[in-house]
Order: structure tokens, then C-alpha cells, then sequence
């Protein structure tokens, strides 16, 4: 599948027990463990090169920001819906939107659970310093 530019990315997933507290909801830290997953599953849609074939060519894609704003709970054995989308293309920055649900996204019989924002700047590894995207990324995070 790939991911077409501007396109809201879905991933699903069951909370698992090993992720909930004592009060029996997802323990906050596994959002930002969620966001992850489903930012790699939109990465991988994309078609661009991997994180190691990135790695290899000298360039990555750090990790600037994470937000994550609460809503509700989810709770062991919900399937989540993780949505990712590009909203601002920057130079040598993209951020990201992310959003969790309990169900389908935006249906009137689902849960907001959590929303937040990742930030992503391309960097020159050799020389850790930002550089602008190259085309193929820029097409991809068209926002």
C-alpha cells in the first residue's frame, strides 16, 4: 500500500495486558510507544528508504518534539485506531499529527482517546546538522 501525500494514515492495534496500570488503562507512557508503531507502519507505506537504508545513505530522521494530549482511557483487549498525517512540511522539519481511537476514527460510536504531534528534522549525520528534504520525502509529507 502506499501512502498517497496529504492521505490520513490508519493503523490498528490491541492494547495488550502487559500495557495497562493498576487502574486498569493503558499506562501513559505506551501512547508515545503507539505513536511509534504507527509511525513507522505510515513510514513504511510511503515507500521511502527505511530508517537503516536512511542510515546507510547519511541522513536520518530525528525526533524533535512529542506531544501527547489525553482524552480517555483505553483499557486491555480495545482495538485502537492510530491515525498519522503530515500538517506542516518545513525546509528541513515535518510534523506530524497523531490520533488514537477507540474504534473506528471519527465515527460517532468512537472514543478520542489521545491526540498529539510528533516533529521530525532531517539531518546530515556526518555533520549533525539539519538538511533540506529531498524530493521523494517532500512529495510523501505533502501537506
Amino acid at each position: 500500500m502506499t501512502c498517497e501525500s496529504n492521505a490520513v494514515f490508519t493503523h490498528t492495534l490491541r492494547v495488550r495486558w502487559s500495557e495497562v496500570d493498576l487502574q486498569k488503562v493503558v499506562f501513559n507512557g505506551n501512547y508515545l510507544n503507539y505513536f511509534d508503531v504507527a509511525f513507522t507502519e505510515f513510514m513504511r507505506s510511503t515507500g521511502l528508504p527505511s530508517a537503516l537504508e536512511q542510515h546507510a545513505a547519511g541522513f536520518e530522521m530525528f525526533a524533535k518534539k512529542a506531544i501527547v494530549e489525553y482524552h480517555a482511557p483505553a483499557h486491555f483487549d480495545d482495538e485502537l485506531s492510530i491515525t498519522v498525517h503530515p500538517v506542516k512540511l518545513g525546509n528541513t522539519s515535518v510534523v506530524f499529527a497523531l490520533h488514537v481511537w477507540r474504534g473506528e476514527p471519527n465515527a460517532a460510536a468512537s472514543t478520542h482517546v489521545v491526540s498529539g504531534e510528533l516533529v521530525y528534522v532531517h539531518v546530515e549525520v556526518a555533520v549533525m546538522k539539519p538538511t533540506p528534504w529531498p524530493p521523494t520525502f517532500r512529495k510523501a509529507f505533502a501537506v
